[in-house]
């Protein structure tokens, strides 16, 4: 099992719905799924740029994750998801 940090700062909240009608779909294909999404964060330590949104994903393995990334299928989902505002996504391994 390998985990992404997604963070999103929503600058488009309609585009923000329509991914999430998509995004579940999106992941399952590579066997990736939500483990855990955020709107309210207390910073710890540091300064961070706290997003609107983030989420912890997992996939099977750093290949799945990858593969997710770069479906060529999902170039619609993963376009929408950028129309939403800033979007970054982490890979953590």
């Amino acid at each position: 099992m390998i985990y992404a940090y997604a963070k999103i700062t929503v600058t488009n909240p309609k585009a923000l719905a329509e991914y999430r009608d998509v995004a579940g779909a999106a992941l399952a294909k590579h066997g990736g799924k939500v483990e855990s999404a955020a709107r309210e964060f207390t910073v710890l330590d540091g300064t961070p740029d706290v997003p609107n949104v983030a989420a912890l994903l997992s996939f099977p393995n750093k290949e799945a994750a990858v593969a997710w990334s770069n479906d060529p299928e999902l170039a619609d989902v993963h376009a929408l998801r950028r129309s939403a505002g800033g979007s970054d996504i982490l890979l953590l391994g």
